[in-house]
């Protein structure tokens, strides 16, 4: 008979999840994807609920891999927030199945899970696609996703100097304060993206704040903000002269606006890339436009799992 769920909190999973760990988890899982072997990796399009009453959604991501015997589904919840407001952006809870007798494992707190899995996917997309002698990372962005980021992005590479930008000099000052290396504040975006190699956009824009006659050429940019089909970061001329790369082919085409509303075309997934049926075009601009994936959650909840469990 099974037990009752175990509980993992924010602390305990951010104690577990590692980089180093993941990161390999992600990439086997990000190739599973894109093979579209139902026995590998079950996975339907997000599917979104409005919260018309508190200006947001909720968006449930299943995901069920057979082969390795994971059933998973996310919970997470965004909001349009008020400037100033003390209440979160996002909420995310991930919940562990028992494939075979359908009870629940464990319920565990998502926002470390989809940051360090946005990250760590941001992460591989760079390490596919950015050129090696890489040395100037912009982030714009200061929240925390922007965080993970900086964090994940400074522990896989090498550079040797990161700017961040921020719509708010004092969320950019915090965040300087709350990392653990140098970082140059930016006035503008402009100031941020000349000459920069890699760029990270994890804002809340709704309309293009990274314009492509700033964006050297062959830099690579991982665009993980604005995740709804009419939401926009990147503006028509970065997005059709780049070699655009995406997590999902389904996802990007039904909720990427940046996507959807420049119509660039979609060169590949990057599971295309790590399987070897797609190049990565490193000498090239290249964009990878990300929504995050169900699986990318079940790959990480599982690795929680098995850590709290080998730890117990």
């Amino acid at each position: 008979m099974a037990g009752p769920p175990v509980i993992i909190w924010a602390q305990e999973v951010e104690r577990l999840l590692h980089c180093r760990e993941l990161v390999p988890r992600l990439e086997a899982a990000l190739g599973k994807f894109s093979r579209r072997d139902s026995a590998e990796v079950i996975q339907p399009v997000r599917s979104t609920v409005p919260l018309q009453k508190h200006n947001g959604f909720m968006g449930l991501m299943p995901t069920y891999m057979e082969n390795d015997g994971v059933l998973c589904t996310k919970f997470v919840c965004f909001y349009s927030r008020q400037e100033g407001s003390t209440l979160p952006g996002t909420q995310a809870t991930v919940v562990l199945l028992d494939a075979e007798y359908g009870n629940v494992k464990a319920v565990m707190d998502g926002d470390v899970i989809t940051g360090m899995r946005t990250a760590a996917v941001s992460a591989i997309s760079a390490k596919l696609l950015m050129r090696p002698e890489a040395e100037v990372l912009a982030i714009l962005g200061t929240g925390h996703q922007a965080l993970s980021h900086y964090n994940v992005f400074t522990e896989m590479f090498p550079f040797k100097e990161v700017r961040v930008w921020s719509q708010s000099r004092q969320r950019a000052e915090r965040f300087r304060q709350s990392v653990g290396g140098p970082v140059k504040i930016c006035l503008s975006v402009e100031e941020a993206v000349r000459g920069a190699d890699a760029i990270v956009t994890v804002t809340k824009c709704t309309e293009p704040v990274l314009f492509g006659r700033w964006v050297k050429p062959g830099a690579h940019v991982a665009a993980v903000g604005a995740c709804r089909p009419n939401w926009r970061e990147l503006d028509d001329v970065l997005m059709k002269g780049a070699v655009v790369y995406v997590d999902s082919r389904e996802g990007a085409m039904a909720e990427a606006g940046d996507v959807i509303l420049s119509g660039a075309e979609v060169f590949a997934e990057l599971g295309d890339v790590i399987n070897g049926t797609k190049p990565a075009h490193r000498e090239k601009t290249t964009v990878f436009k990300s929504l995050g994936m169900g699986v990318e959650d079940a790959v990480s909840a599982q690795l929680v799992f098995d850590q709290w469990t080998d730890g117990k």
